[in-house]
């Protein structure tokens, strides 16, 4: 915040007072108003915020703490330093306690004063920074930003607004590598009451045992070779908001037990450390793994699993949801328009085909990333087959054996084979007769039902999830 451009708010009843502090500070470059009352002091700040108030203690139609509460309640992260001829220890801490910077006594000198203004710039520019930082999180993580169209994952989304503004200090996220188990963590977190406070993740599986603690517990000066001073870990900085520990089922045994002793006391000790230090943090795991499997093969502590469980969120595979396959497409191409520069508005009808029929093994990030691709390679208006990766591509081409049926079924039709009615139908009832048929006649095999209907058997998979005839035909596996 630079000198010439901020603006400060003198609050004193004595006119010299509000003369000389107005020397001193426009000597220094700053912008500078005065009120000699209270009512006058918040009438003002209304009109005009100021970057920084020098507020006296004293005024005559009220006291300076009461002004100090009216203007903190419309302007929480406005500096406030406090000047009073009756300096006590009572009035600072209480000042302080309501939310003022800092707090002088008269008299005064003159370069206290201006140390006292340049720290509250400093601090008020930074205030704004970490609201910035935290409307931008809002605004990219929260809940809102969860796609959700399918039943799923709309139950997913309810779920993780409950839970983000409960109490809830352990919650466990589970599902497939790439499902987004990252963003809700995030909204977890931004839908919290806790959303001002840090948030800081760690992927378990990125370093060594020893490199995770002291990233965790943080060390002391000494603890080994390297630890040439003191280093607070990731619990320690989190004081008050969120831990996020990715692939927490990787972690080492020896690793389990020092977490499970975190999670039962919330306090931990600095590798090389003696002291016990409590912190109050929300963590949230997330792991790809069958952790109950995982117990059972003795790779992980059950008690360890049973704290972790309290409350467990799976998060579906992209598969299992396809109705949210084309709009997390159409928000990855949006964003990359913008990141590239490019003019593509939207998918073609045969892109959308393939993006809903392909059966995504790295769900939400192979999406992404094919989405990426395309960008690049786009040319168009709307990204074309040909933009796709090879496995997309390729999906549903014609086979020498028997995927040229629909083909055939295409040239019957229009050599006279099929004939649409006069007063037309449903394609979408006849798409489901169709498939009956063909899952009755092949007694629910799905590779003879694909074979029948010229698609492959993960098309038809899709298409009784579609129609909803597992119960008719089998769970689709």
């Amino acid at each position: 915040m630079k000198a010439m451009t901020s603006r400060i708010l003198v609050v004193d009843d004595e006119r010299m007072v509000r003369w000389s502090l107005r020397q001193a500070l426009e000597r220094a470059g700053y912008q500078v108003d005065e009120a000699a009352s209270g009512a006058e002091a918040i009438e003002h700040a209304g009109r005009e915020l100021p970057d920084v108030v020098l507020l006296d203690h004293r005024l005559p139609d009220r006291t300076g703490l009461e002004v100090l509460r009216t203007l903190l309640k419309s302007a929480p992260r406005l500096p406030v330093v406090m000047i009073t001829a009756h300096a006590s220890i009572d009035g600072a801490v209480e000042a302080m306690k309501e939310g003022a910077f800092h707090y002088l006594s008269k008299p005064f000198e003159v370069e206290d004063v201006l140390q006292s203004v340049q720290r509250a710039l400093e601090m008020g520019k930074l205030r704004e920074q970490v609201a910035r930082a935290h409307e931008e999180g809002q605004r990219t993580f929260g809940v809102q930003n969860i796609v959700a169209e399918s039943p799923a994952m709309r139950e997913i989304a309810r779920m993780v607004q409950r839970v983000a503004q409960s109490e809830a200090s352990t919650i466990l996220l589970l599902g497939e590598s790439g499902v987004g188990k990252g963003l809700v963590a995030h909204a977890l977190h931004y839908g919290s009451s806790v959303r001002d406070k840090p948030f800081v993740d760690i992927t378990c599986t990125a370093l060594t045992e020893t490199l995770l603690e002291s990233e965790l517990f943080g060390h002391e000066r000494g603890a080994f070779t390297d630890a040439r001073a003191q280093k607070k870990g990731l619990l320690e900085l989190a004081d008050g908001g969120t831990v996020f520990l990715d692939e927490i089922g990787d972690i080492s045994p020896a690793m389990q037990a020092k977490l499970l002793r975190f999670l039962e006391e919330k306090s931990f000790r600095r590798v090389g450390g003696t002291r016990d230090i409590h912190v109050g943090v929300r963590v949230i795991a997330a792991t790809n793994k069958d952790l109950g499997v995982e117990v059972e093969a003795g790779r992980f502590r059950r008690d360890l699993f049973f704290r972790l469980n309290v409350i467990p969120i799976r998060i579906p595979a992209l598969r299992e949801r396809r109705e949210d396959i084309l709009p997390l497409a159409r928000g990855f191409v949006r964003h990359y328009g913008v990141e590239f520069r490019k003019p593509v508005l939207g998918l073609s009808p045969e892109v959308e085909a393939r993006l809903v029929e392909y059966d995504w093994p790295g769900n939400v990030r192979e999406l992404r990333n094919a989405i990426e691709r395309a960008m690049l390679l786009a040319e168009g208006t709307d990204l074309r087959v040909e933009d796709l990766p090879h496995e997309l591509r390729v999906l549903g081409a014609p086979t020498a054996s028997g995927a040229g049926a629909g083909e055939r079924a295409l040239g019957e039709a229009k050599s006279g084979g099929f004939t649409l009615p006069e007063g037309g139908l449903s394609f979408e009832e006849l798409e489901r007769d169709l498939l009956c048929q063909a899952l009755e006649r092949s007694h629910g095999n799905r590779t003879r039902a694909a074979r029948l209907l010229g698609l492959n058997r993960d098309r038809i998979r899709y298409r009784i999830h579609k129609f909803g005839l597992e119960e008719r035909f089998g769970e689709v596996e």
